[in-house]
């Protein structure tokens, strides 16, 4: 497993409006790039080139109501286009509960200000195995949708989701388990699914974030040939046992690397996360780095 500062790529250079935790973006047909991240209603970063990003108002002047019973800001937001228009399912919990809810919006133009909340669809109690953060829609080629979400107790779950609705579907209410670690820690959240070719690849954030220079934070992947696993890493370790091969982990000053997403832009797969920087007391700043998929397996460059 590489530790060695050289074994990971450095970040590509970003500019300007930078600090950011857990972000998710997308290209605009036009070319522009739309950032979502957590804190406040939403936080909103844009870029025309990706290198120079500017902050704007939040996706939400004014918060949702029903988020106060949860929490006073939302997190983890996860921004697609589909259908002709942007979803963003995103988080409202507060730090080490599992009382959590992930709600969804949408949005004809994915702008600050132009989101539609639907409300909550999906909870967790301080009774369920499972926190309901960490919102993740994958899309699949047969049409069906898929919500992937989780952090800590038991782990990755999935559910199946209603495309007319973004909510979930009510003739399948399974609740799928994805990546566990039964043992030690529970530590793993933040999943991000996509598909190239026959596996669909699983990514999620392992250790402990939100730690500034003491962040261990790190991206792992496993895979699977169908959606619902079980997937596995590169040696076979199941995820549901502690599995993951790493993507990105501490190097250098880039501490904690996390709450990744994944974007298919023009010039190939982009793996867009936060990480610590320790040339500047652990604040957290935007990370883009292109994969390649040559050998089966997603590395960072």
């Amino acid at each position: 497993m590489p530790s060695a500062a050289s074994a990971y790529p450095n970040p590509g250079r970003v500019t300007g409006d930078t600090v950011v935790h857990d972000p998710t973006m997308v290209r605009t047909s036009s070319g522009r790039y739309l950032l979502y991240a957590t804190g406040g209603g939403l936080g909103y970063r844009t870029s025309t080139d990706r290198i120079t990003f500017t902050a704007g108002s939040d996706a939400f002047a004014r918060k949702p109501s029903w988020w106060s019973s949860y929490a006073s800001e939302a997190w983890a937001p996860d921004i697609s286009f589909h259908g002709g228009r942007y979803l963003m399912y995103y988080a409202v919990s507060t730090f080490g509960s599992n009382k959590s809810a992930i709600g969804l919006a949408t949005s004809a133009t994915g702008l600050p200000g132009s989101w539609s909340d639907h409300g909550v669809v999906y909870t967790s109690t301080a009774s369920s195995d499972y926190n309901a953060i960490d919102p993740n829609l994958f899309v699949d080629d047969d049409g069906t949708w898929w919500l992937s979400f989780g952090s800590w107790w038991t782990g990755i779950k999935m559910i199946r989701i209603d495309p007319s609705t973004g909510e979930q579907l009510s003739s399948r209410t399974t609740r799928y388990s994805l990546a566990s670690r039964p043992t030690g820690t529970k530590a793993v959240e933040a999943p991000y699914i996509v598909k190239r070719g026959s596996y669909y690849y699983l990514f999620a954030s392992y250790d402990v974030c939100c730690a500034g220079t003491s962040s261990t934070y790190k991206v792992k992947v496993g895979r699977a040939t169908s959606i619902t696993g079980p997937y596995s890493d590169k040696n076979g370790v199941a995820m549901m046992n502690n599995g993951g091969t790493p993507v990105l982990e501490s190097h250098g000053s880039v501490i904690g690397p996390g709450g990744q997403s994944i974007m298919k832009d023009t010039d190939g797969d982009l793996i867009v996360y936060h990480y610590y920087d320790g040339n500047d007391n652990g604040t957290p700043k935007l990370g883009i780095n292109l994969l390649n998929w040559a050998s089966g397996w997603p590395v960072a460059y």
